[in-house]
């Protein structure tokens, strides 16, 4: 991979649910490849989704990257300084900005009265058929969300450093999305593009079922000029690891007594290994982080 700019890139967890396998994966890839070529590595945590947030959840982020032997360049120093200057909070006027000039574009957004149970009604395969995209809805009206409107042909090309050329059928994968929640907060598409603007991060890691995110990101930051600059953004997208049923690991599939990863191994040790798998590394650079970085520093990947 070659790296002709300074690597910028985030850890951007959500406190919704406790960190799982997957998150410190994600979280330990996104570290090595930032410390093996000298970047900045920001902490961003996403609390746009107020509904699930609960205190225990910021602190577990803390604990999982102190957990993991990991360090960050900039961002909170813990729950306290996280909610006094760091929240997304903070940035709601950046986001509303950016809002507005998406609406300023005629036909880009639409107002959506939808309850729930009409959007699952209304959709095909998991996808929101735009049911009220043709009744011009007004945008200001009590309980009524923002949705972008994308084109039946819409296809967003780009290429990852891992996966080679990409190219995401938009209105297929992802369909007409929430912009602004039905509570006039920004939804997660439209905080994480002014973030990343922000910040000015030139490489994001996520995983593979982010694809349709990254996509409409990429297709939300084109129609403005002062986000334009996120098109620039390098992206690795990484395999997800299965559930113990085989299923998808996820915060919002958490039971009662889940604790997440911390509660589920003795030491990092399972996700030191789970990395090496995933880069492939020989199975003795599990054994610990200093044998992963080493690993992973010398061998010909990226």
């Amino acid at each position: 991979m070659p790296y002709s700019a300074p690597v910028v890139s985030r850890l951007a967890p959500t406190p919704s649910g406790y960190l799982h396998l997957g998150n410190a994966v994600n979280f330990l890839l996104t570290w090595l490849i930032v410390r093996r070529v000298y970047g900045v590595l920001h902490l961003r945590i996403d609390d746009l989704d107020r509904a699930r947030l609960r205190p225990a959840y910021v602190e577990n982020i803390f604990r999982t990257i102190e957990w993991l032997g990991i360090d960050y360049d900039h961002g909170p120093s813990g729950p306290e300084d996280f909610e006094r200057n760091f929240s997304q909070l903070h940035h709601l006027a950046e986001y509303e900005d950016f809002l507005e000039a998406l609406r300023q574009q005629s036909g880009l957004l639409y107002a959506c009265c939808c309850s729930r149970t009409q959007v699952l009604a209304h959709s095909a395969g998991g996808v929101y058929s735009g049911s009220c995209q043709p009744q011009n809805l007004d945008f200001e009206a009590p309980e009524t969300a923002w949705r972008a409107h994308v084109g039946a042909s819409t296809v967003v090309n780009f290429t990852d450093l891992w996966l080679g050329p990409v190219a995401i059928e938009l209105a297929r994968d992802l369909g007409d999305f929430v912009v602004r929640k039905k509570d006039g907060l920004p939804a997660y598409q439209i905080g994480s593009v002014v973030d990343d603007v922000r910040l000015g991060v030139t490489l994001i890691v996520r995983g593979l079922d982010l694809l349709p995110s990254t996509a409409a990101q990429r297709w939300l930051a084109a129609q403005t000029p002062e986000t334009a600059g996120f098109l620039q953004t390098r992206l690795v997208h990484h395999i997800l690891l299965p559930a113990p049923d085989g299923g998808k690991l996820s915060k919002s599939q958490q039971q009662p007594l889940d604790r997440g990863i911390m509660a589920e191994a003795a030491s990092p040790r399972p996700v030191f290994e789970a990395v090496a798998s995933v880069l492939q590394l020989p199975s003795e650079a599990g054994r610990s982080l200093a044998a992963l970085r080493s690993a992973f520093e010398n061998a010909a990947i990226m």
